[in-house]
């Protein structure tokens, strides 16, 4: 099927002469002699791209791109700037208001393909995109069908700080934190996944060494993507940038937090943050009661202090009746009172 283009155009001979090219290279050809049978003429034939002048009786090319952008019908249908006005400040106005391109008079038969050509092939990938977006748990499931599953056991490490990134990890059953190691021992943790997360994208995305160290917090099941895989499916497909755009945005607010919370708020409140944290990362359920598995001393790099420390906090919060523990477990009796923590 033939593209078709709509030629706006008050000046016969440019109109004319544009549409003749256009026939011979075999496209559909629509003009108007001026902006308001153009718009007409657009809601009518659903043109591929609409070429416009700028300056015409009636209604000029900026009132034609205004109601071809007002109409949901017509918004998204490419739209070329065609004139002889070569000031900046046109140009701008144009690019402001929508407009896709810009060709000034004189122009040759091959800035005239060039530039309809560059705009079939932007539209057509929008179109790729949309429908990928509607599939995306199925662009997803491609992406994970790449990928290897292996058992880990607890405690132990996926990948350290300065490797080089070779793969996407995806967690299908388990629990991995991330945490920064310093050089006299101690630890801060950095982020905490389970089921269903995605971890150890940043430094995929950022093209560098990882940041960080990445261990199992129980026994589980972790997908390895390859990295060329995932930089394709990144780069092809928009529901995947969506989703780890998202990610990395949640990420910084959430590494912004931590360190206002290690500047500003006291031991007693990191603690009581951290294990609602942990509840709500690997609790069992909505409730306002339920209970965590964690160590005194992975509970201790969530708050960058000491395991001793964390230890008195947690004998402290048995006292007040907000938690209690059974072996290495902790029952929290109400995330709700733990929330309302005082400093």
């Amino acid at each position: 099927m033939s593209k078709k283009v709509l030629i706006i155009e008050d000046n016969d001979d440019i109109r004319e002469g544009t549409a003749e090219v256009l026939d011979l290279a075999g496209y559909e050809t629509f003009t108007a002699k001026h902006g308001k049978i153009g718009v007409d003429m657009a809601i009518k034939h659903m043109p591929d791209v609409i070429l416009c002048d700028i300056m015409m009786p009636e209604l000029d090319g900026y009132g034609v791109l205004y109601l071809i952008n007002k109409n949901p019908q017509t918004a998204n249908i490419p739209f070329i700037f065609i004139t002889a006005k070569t000031e900046r400040a046109d140009m701008r106005k144009g690019m402001e208001m929508g407009a896709d391109d810009y060709l000034t008079k004189p122009f040759d038969d091959l800035e005239l393909f060039k530039a309809i050509e560059s705009r079939f092939k932007k539209k057509q990938q929008s179109k790729t995109i949309g429908t990928s977006a509607v599939s995306s748990d199925a662009v997803f499931e491609e992406l994970k069908a790449k990928g290897k599953t292996r058992s880990v056991s607890n405690k132990q490490i996926i990948y350290v700080e300065d490797d080089e990134p070779l793969h996407l990890y995806y967690i299908v059953k388990g629990q991995v934190k991330t945490y920064k190691r310093f050089k006299d021992g101690r630890e801060l943790s950095s982020g905490l996944f389970h089921d269903g997360d995605f971890f150890g994208y940043e430094s995929l995305c950022n093209g560098v060494p990882y940041a960080e160290n990445a261990a199992t917090l129980a026994p589980s099941e972790i997908m390895q993507i390859p990295k060329t895989d995932f930089m394709e499916y990144l780069l092809n497909h928009q529901s995947v940038s969506k989703k780890f755009i998202n990610l990395l945005s949640e990420n910084i607010q959430d590494k912004g937090k931590q360190m206002l919370q290690l500047a500003y708020s006291s031991v007693r409140k990191r603690v009581a943050e951290a294990l609602v944290q942990v509840a709500e990362k690997f609790g069992n359920g909505d409730n306002d009661s339920c209970t965590i598995k964690i160590s005194r001393d992975d509970l201790a790099a969530l708050v960058g202090t000491a395991s001793e420390t964390v230890s008195r906090m947690l004998a402290d919060f048995k006292d007040e009746k907000l938690i209690d523990k059974t072996g290495n477990a902790i029952n929290i009796l109400s995330l709700k009172n733990l929330k309302n923590v005082k400093q």
